[in-house]
């Protein structure tokens, strides 16, 4: 297994520290509770002498906020990103952690996070993240009984051109629509609470893929609900999307172990159903690592605007071309296939 050293200083708390500027829940939905566990143990990403591998231009690219005070009433401070579907494995009462492994293999990743009003571009504090992805061979923990996104079960027929559905079969039981687990693992899914700058900050491993579906990481952001002794309670859900990875470091991981192990067929990032083709604004990650050696761990980061007082849960869908040739200009050449 694949590992690094701990970081001096970071520990997780069971239970997120409480902020007195939480907004009050704006007529509370479902109640929702997180279950908080505590003692888990912190991994850093060695990335010594780490190299930018996206090219300059794609941190040019990607949408910033202008410097300086908020535009005037009405004037977007930062582009919002995307809404995507929530897919069908997402479990609401994951851990309250920001190191998600367990015993996973996989190359190291750090997922560094912000979150941000996109009209005053002021950052989102005690705003309770959700991160969820499958492992290096492709399955998701809680359906690993019923494929989980993995490979289709042996014996099923031999797929040919990759479509935007997932093989692998949902669980018994349910349509294209969320999936109850099959089993009690978690491993890969966490919960943990944005600082006062927004920031928000996950220890996992480079996800691997499944056959339908190019790599990425779900992520939801909840507002307007308290941190108590229990976890998270409350609030509503104002973003759900999807992370992902350009083609040169998902090429850079297939080639190691366990991800060479993975047979299932491989969606690259410009023939996935679900990424919106429009670079940042759509969920494309950053990415630093050293490229002779990225086995030692990979640097993510992405700035999320979000619209606090919506509620996008994901349940309407989303993804697919992006629905303007304006919107498509703006991904970085990353977001192309190498």
């Amino acid at each position: 297994m694949l590992g690094a050293p701990s970081v001096p200083g970071m520990t997780d708390s069971p239970v997120p520290p409480m902020d007195s500027e939480v907004p009050e829940d704006k007529g509370r939905l479902a109640r929702r509770t997180v279950l908080a566990a505590g003692g888990v143990a912190v991994t850093a990403v060695g990335v010594a002498g780490a190299l930018s591998v996206n090219a300059s231009a794609q941190e040019r690219g990607g949408p910033r906020p202008p410097k300086g005070t908020p535009p005037a009433s009405g004037e977007a401070c930062y582009t919002l990103t995307s809404e995507l579907t929530e897919g069908p494995y997402y479990i609401d009462a994951d851990k309250i952690r920001r190191d998600v492994t367990e015993d996973q293999e996989g190359i190291p990743l750090t997922l560094d996070l912000k979150v941000i009003d996109a009209d005053t571009c002021r950052p989102l504090r005690n705003a309770a993240v959700d991160i969820w992805h499958c492992n290096a061979t492709g399955v998701y923990s809680g359906y690993e009984a019923g494929g989980g996104g993995g490979p289709a079960p042996t014996g099923a027929p031999p797929s040919g051109t990759p479509t935007g559905t997932p093989t692998g079969g949902p669980p018994p039981g349910g349509g294209g629509g969320h999936q109850e687990p099959t089993d009690d693992d978690r491993f890969l899914r966490g919960t943990w609470h944005t600082d006062r700058h927004g920031h928000v900050t996950f220890k996992t491993v480079f996800p691997g893929w499944y056959q339908g579906r190019c790599v990425h990481i779900h992520v939801k952001v909840h507002v307007d609900g308290e941190w108590t002794d229990a976890g998270y309670e409350g609030g509503h859900t104002c973003h759900t999307g999807q992370l992902f990875f350009d083609e040169k470091s998902v090429l850079a991981t297939a080639v190691l172990e366990p991800y060479v192990s993975n047979t299932a067929t491989r969606t690259t990032l410009t023939e996935d159903g679900i990424y919106p083709q429009n670079g940042h604004e759509g969920g494309l990650l950053y990415l630093k690592y050293d490229r002779r050696h990225i086995g030692r761990g990979v640097h993510g980061h992405l700035t999320l605007g979000v619209a606090p007082d919506e509620t996008n849960d994901g349940e309407g869908g989303g993804g697919g071309p992006a629905p303007s040739a304006s919107a498509s200009a703006s991904a970085s050449p990353s977001a192309t296939a190498s």
